[in-house]
């Protein structure tokens, strides 16, 4: 049987009970599993259910709300930087009105399940018959001599059929679409994108960035309707998922979004067959095969809360980037600086490019496609919180761990946040409690990444800073590997934001920089007036801005080119502005280009002016 949803929230705070709590921040509604206490584990967000008193009377208890057959428990110990707390072993009682109990037995009486011997690793104990009832109760006989008795848990369980029970059906999540809800392997993964690029092979392609540490291809799916080329004024977009390799959902998520957009173009669904007829969309489902193949062996409740998530060499890639945010805010802080550094594409550090660099070869191979393709927007899909968060993720004071502290470009990255939070089932959900310790209500399910915690070397902050990508880290779930029965409910609750998301990347302005003959210019610098981020043409002139509703003053220069500006005005219907610029060659470059043709190179005005004196001594 599945998990009740300890983890996911489906089982309630109410449903959950305990003779006694040492305080409130211990009670019975913090007994989740994997549920984390962060760095301040106080009197609202510690990390397990702890009893109030020590001894073998004490309990914690699980009202499934109806008849239920269940199959097993899974127990962890107290998560905490600071103590060291897990029952090491209990007994389970069963119960259907809450007050008459009795315990799993076998022949010679009660059953003592083993517990756990350290406060991480999930312990998972099947009963020895399956048992139907309402309520589970776990009691603890021993625990770590050292410590108290706490613990976190997960219950297994089937609910039994209640047609008559409106309740219940009401709250049952369906879904409609025939996709394939299922964890896939490495295998796996790789025939279902073989199936998709045979149900759609004129709109899909199958291409891989590089490979893992332990040698496997870092697979993507193109959806295009000219797959495998960039086309002149049509953004590119990409998902990835899977960083921290134990990060599922993610991965399914952009699995099924693949099956979907495939099955729904066929269908001639209007808005799929527009969004891929005008991007160009990348899916990379798993950024870390090497991590998601330890999680998955594990299986998807006893892998705890970070088996996997690192590289084979103990890397976490999320963070494994190089931080240019150090050198711009060093360079706009000493004005008279011999080295100034643009406030875009600045150049990755000589030091990161070595080979004694501890970057993992699944960052290098994601920098690597993040230059190739001039990506317009992304989303990286992270598990464990449900929330959006946006750069910077990178406090700019030294001195300080949590600081909103917002890019040039704040405006549209909130709105960015915000067209996937608000769209999403349950992350601007005001009744819904909190996963852990953050309540991201106050800002409709979206944070600053630094004011969250601060973190060097960002995906999202490189991103930025190195190429005219925006990008955002999107946390889907509460759990970060739910179970396979979890799969079509967090669909339904994801499918709209994904789509929704997608569509952003036609917001703001566009257009192709030319010269007088119509051809494009590369490298062009587009400035928008007021905000101190600029972006760069691409190698046909043609460029992309994402920017919020308004009227902006837009300006290119080009080296050898001279400069021009325009009024742009974005409106609030979806689809980018139109704004083209026609620029002509300065006269030193004409010149230049002319003493070239005729094999003479032009002299300086100071180095002429110094053979001139010359002449005249002599």
């Amino acid at each position: 049987c599945p998990p009740l949803g300890l983890e996911t929230l489906k089982i309630t705070d109410f449903q959950l009970h305990a003779s006694t709590a040492k305080r409130y921040g211990l009670g019975a509604h913090r007994g989740r599993l994997n549920i984390q206490a962060g760095v301040n584990e106080n009197d609202f967000y510690d990390g397990a259910w702890c009893a109030g008193r020590n001894d073998p009377y004490q309990w914690i208890e699980v009202d499934a709300r109806r008849l239920t057959k269940f199959t097993g428990v899974i127990t962890q110990g107290r998560n905490s930087l600071w103590s060291s707390n897990w029952v090491t072993s209990y007994r389970v009682l069963v119960s259907n009105d809450s007050h008459a109990w009795t315990a799993v037995r076998n022949e010679s009486g009660d059953v003592i399940f083993e517990g756990n011997s350290e406060k991480e690793i999930p312990v998972l104990n099947m009963l020895p018959v399956p048992l139907v009832a309402r309520y589970i109760r776990i009691n603890p006989r021993s625990w770590f001599e050292e410590g108290s008795i706490c613990m976190r848990l997960e219950i297994l369980g089937c609910p039994l059929p209640d047609p008559n029970n409106y309740y219940h059906r009401r709250n049952e999540m369906t879904t409609t679409d025939n996709l394939d809800f299922k964890h896939h392997n490495y295998k796996e993964m790789r025939q279902l994108m073989k199936t998709v690029n045979k149900m759609c092979p004129n709109i899909t392609r199958i291409y891989n960035i590089g490979k893992s540490n332990q040698g496997l291809k870092l697979y993507a799916v193109e959806i295009s309707d000219n797959p495998g080329e960039h086309e002149v004024g049509e953004p590119e977009f990409r998902y990835i998922a899977g960083a921290h390799g134990n990060e599922v959902l993610g991965r399914e998520l952009i699995l099924l979004l693949m099956q979907f957009m495939c099955q729904e173009y066929l269908a001639g669904n209007p808005r799929i067959v527009h969004l891929i007829e005008d991007t160009r969309i990348h899916l990379l489902p798993s950024v870390n095969p090497d991590g998601y193949d330890k999680a998955y062996k594990a299986g998807s409740e006893l892998g705890g809360w970070s088996l996997g998530r690192w590289t084979q060499d103990g890397i976490d890639i999320n963070n494994n980037f190089p931080d240019l945010n150090s050198l711009l805010w060093e360079s706009e802080d000493q004005k008279k600086s011999k080295r100034k550094v643009p406030n875009h594409h600045i150049p990755i550090p000589d030091w990161y490019l070595s080979e004694n660099a501890t970057v993992a070869v699944e960052t290098r191979a994601i920098i690597a496609w993040m230059e190739k393709i001039p990506f317009v927007l992304g989303g990286n899909l992270q598990g464990g919180e449900l929330v959006v968060a946006y750069p910077y993720d990178m406090v700019r004071s030294m001195w300080k761990t949590q600081d909103y502290t917002p890019t040039p470009d704040d405006h549209v990255f909130r709105w960015l946040a915000y067209s996937y939070a608000s769209t999403h089932r349950l992350m601007t959900d005001a009744r819904r409690r909190a996963c852990h310790t953050e309540d991201f209500q106050k800002e409709d399910g979206t944070v600053n990444g630094a004011s969250w915690h601060t973190v060097a070397g960002s995906i999202n902050d490189f991103s930025y800073l190195h190429t005219n990508c925006f990008e955002l880290s999107i946390y889907v779930g509460c759990d970060k590997y739910p179970h396979e029965s979890e799969l079509p409910e967090e669909w339904e609750n994801n499918r709209e934001s994904l789509i929704v998301f997608m569509e952003q990347v036609h917001r703001g302005i566009k257009g192709i920089v030319k010269d007088v003959h119509g051809k494009g210019i590369p490298n062009a610098v587009i400035s928008v007036e007021g905000v101190n981020h600029d972006i760069r043409t691409g190698s046909d002139g043609d460029y992309w801005r994402l920017l919020n509703p308004g009227e902006y003053v837009v300006g290119v220069k080009a080296e050898g080119y001279s400069t021009a500006t325009k009024t742009c005005e974005v409106g609030y219907d979806m689809g980018a502005t139109q704004c083209d610029f026609t620029i002509s060659k300065t006269n030193l470059a004409r010149i230049k280009e002319i003493m070239k043709k005729f094999g003479k190179q032009p002299i300086s005005l100071s180095i002429r002016r110094l053979r001139q004196r010359a002449r005249q001594w002599r």
